[in-house]
């Protein structure tokens, strides 16, 4: 059978398409019609006489892999075909997610594992209450570890296939020891109930076709032909799944690109992608270097930045548009400033140049960036849709100190108080709450009043009773300290009393989690300040006013996410993928981009992933891109000196590259297609 047209492939892409057996390796840069040369490959492959079943392709998402399936249907002509009646429709390949291909694997083999083939897959709710069953047996304090804090440790070593009995050579701290003790327990109880949580699926698969040999020659006889999406995505079991499905035939097709590797948080190791042709010395390299989404004075800004990274393919985005305009680097006097000024910009764009808000972005890098940009979009009456991070005011600690604020303000609000009043804990129980509340009802009055009122809590415990106490100082010298001296020394007050960043650290073992929260908590404070600033004069009831002006719900998520024509407020990592006319990056500081997490390690490799990070936010603008920063930025709520970020240097040409003078070989022995 013969193969069908390429015209309307440029020559790499043809020449990715049309390569049918042995490995190859295709680094598709950003922008390169990645997705294109997939299908049509995979439609190839299927014109040439491979039976579709013996075509597996693999991705990340069922998204993604849905959108493959749909592609290729297309081109074979199967998408609107019509059917007689009881005539079977065509075969398909096999195009799945890893983990939906890991499942599929385990149902026909996990009796060898030990467990039923009707195994049940837990979900995070049914995971806990096994990690509390556990920590119950192990007789660990309630403070020693919790269900949350157990199940994130053994996740991350199970995404590193660490087994129960090497976990104990991994642990660190305490809690990881404690984690380390349940881990076995938690996987003996799994088995006994004939179940798997989602980060088994694929350690059980790669012990199926790593240990047993003959699972592995019957899974890998099913396929002549295996292709893998975002393979710079991949982690270590990820890899060792794929080899073993592919060795025997050898026909492996990856696709991906090194420069958008931006997941080592969650274990992907671009090493993979980089070793290709270590790992497969016949392979074939197509480099797909055309860039159709950007114009020529982004994708220059792209490449001036991505070169500072060594370790890297040596990939040349080329574009097939005109040069355009020159990206901006703006600076701003301070962050209000820089959200002032970016809205102001857009909402512009949107009543002057007709530009719909659909097609703008903002990129930010962390969780508690947004918050800003939230507000003035709100009061520019500008629709945005969050994606990759929660609202600001909707985050835990966020929502904590509002609801304190709200009570202090106002100690008859019940709801704000009933959130608040045991955490920290200070002896409330459930049990005293829930008889509070129930004599509250019974008199018809606030709870607080109960809790004020000396014969209606005689008969609590000394510990409920120093509790209630706790709070009336607590409300009487955060409410003193805001009418005589600041909000913001009112902030300080109610940290220092409650001893809230204390809670976070007992709350979240992860120091990454514990940063971002305290950040949170850090901008929440910047807020006060900045309403304390432009107000002549500032009133608690005046700030939480604005809050609630500014954190109202715009719907639910689903409405949110069906919202089409909205501005894009997104982390960088979640806008990977997509592509808008216009971007603004935002917070181009050092601390920012790159992190500071990654600053203080001083690891090579962590700034280079930042820069990776930096290159993909550049990379998803297709006409306008503007980068901002900030010279002074609130932290706890007094201005400080920001720093830019050192990728700006890079990007400007005011810092030394040093791989100018490297000689710019090629990773691998593949031969370079262009």
């Amino acid at each position: 059978m013969n193969g069908f047209s390429v015209e309307g492939l440029n020559p790499p892409q043809a020449e990715a398409v049309t390569t049918l057996s042995g490995p190859l390796l295709v680094l598709a840069g950003a922008g390169t019609g990645k997705t294109r040369v997939v299908t049509f490959r995979i439609a190839n492959l299927i014109k040439h006489g491979i039976a579709p079943e013996r075509i597996l392709a693999v991705t990340f998402t069922n998204k993604a892999a849905g959108e493959m399936l749909e592609r290729v249907s297309e081109l074979l002509g199967h998408k609107n075909q019509r059917r007689r009646k009881g005539e079977k429709a065509p075969p398909k390949p096999v195009i799945s997610t890893f983990h939906s291909q890991c499942v599929r694997m385990l149902r026909e083999h996990a009796n060898v594992l030990g467990f039923p083939k009707k195994f049940s897959i837990y979900d995070r709710s049914d995971q806990e209450s096994l990690a509390r069953a556990v920590l119950r047996e192990l007789r660990l304090p309630g403070t020693a570890l919790k269900p949350s804090d157990m199940l994130s440790i053994i996740g991350s070593w199970k995404n590193e296939s660490i087994l129960p009995e090497q976990a104990a050579g991994h642990a660190c701290t305490d809690k990881e020891h404690f984690a380390a003790s349940g881990y076995r327990r938690y996987q003996d109880a799994l088995r006994a109930r004939g179940a798997m949580d989602f980060d088994d699926l694929l350690l059980h698969t790669e012990t199926l076709l790593t240990e047993h040999e003959e699972v592995r020659q019957a899974e890998a006889a099913k396929y002549d032909h295996v292709l893998v999406d975002e393979y710079q995505d991949t982690n270590g079991s990820q890899y060792r799944i794929t080899q073993a499905l592919t060795r025997d035939h050898r026909n492996f097709c990856v696709v991906g690109d090194d420069d958008q590797s931006i997941y080592a948080w969650r274990g992907a190791d671009v090493s993979h992608i980089l070793s290709f042709s270590q790992d497969w010395p016949d392979a074939k390299v197509v480099w797909l270097e055309d860039n159709y989404r950007s114009t020529g004075a982004i994708l220059e800004m792209a490449n001036t930045l991505i070169a500072f990274n060594t370790e890297r393919h040596d990939k040349i985005l080329k574009p097939d548009r005109p040069m355009g305009k020159r990206p901006r680097i703006v600076q701003h006097k301070d962050e209000i400033v820089e959200a002032e000024t970016v809205v102001r910009e857009i909402r512009h764009l949107i009543d002057n140049e007709h530009v719909q808000p659909k097609n703008i972005a903002i990129l930010f890098r962390t969780n508690e960036q947004p918050r800003l940009f939230e507000t003035e979009l709100r009061k520019a009456d500008v629709p945005y849709v969050m994606l990759g991070s929660q609202s600001f005011f909707d985050r835990r600690e966020v929502r904590d100190l509002i609801a304190y604020l709200k009570w202090i303000d106002q100690p008859d609000d019940e709801i704000s108080l009933l959130r608040v009043i045991n955490t920290p804990a200070r002896g409330l129980s459930n049990k005293t709450t829930r008889l509070l509340v129930d004599r509250a009802v019974q008199r018809g009055v606030p709870v607080w009043q109960v809790m004020q009122n000396a014969a209606a809590t005689e008969d609590l415990p000394p510990a409920a009773k120093r509790g209630i106490e706790q709070l009336r100082q607590l409300c009487a010298d955060v409410q003193q300290r805001a009418e005589n001296d600041s909000l913001v020394g009112a902030m300080e007050t109610l940290m220092q009393r409650t001893a809230y960043a204390d809670e976070i650290t007992k709350l979240y073992d992860q120091p990454d989690e514990r940063e971002a929260r305290m950040a949170s908590i850090g901008e929440f404070t910047n807020a006060l300040s900045a309403y304390q600033d432009k107000s002549e004069k500032a009133e608690l009831s005046g700030f939480l006013s604005d809050i609630a002006l500014s954190g109202r719900e715009m719907g639910s998520e689903k409405d949110k996410l069906a919202m089409k024509n909205a501005v894009w407020l997104l982390t960088m990592h979640a806008a990977k993928g997509l592509e808008f006319p216009v971007v603004y990056m935002v917070g181009m500081e050092d601390g920012f981009v790159p992190h500071s997490r990654s600053v203080k390690s001083g690891r090579d490799e962590d700034i280079a992933e930042e820069r990776r990070l930096c290159y993909v936010g550049i990379t998803r603008a297709q006409e306008n891109l503007t980068m901002s920063l900030a010279l002074t930025r609130r932290k706890w709520g007094k201005p400080r000196p920001t720093q830019p970020s050192r990728f700006l240097y890079e990007i400007t040409g005011k810092a030394d590259n040093p791989n100018k003078y490297r000689k710019q070989g090629r990773r691998g022995s593949g031969a370079r297609h262009r």
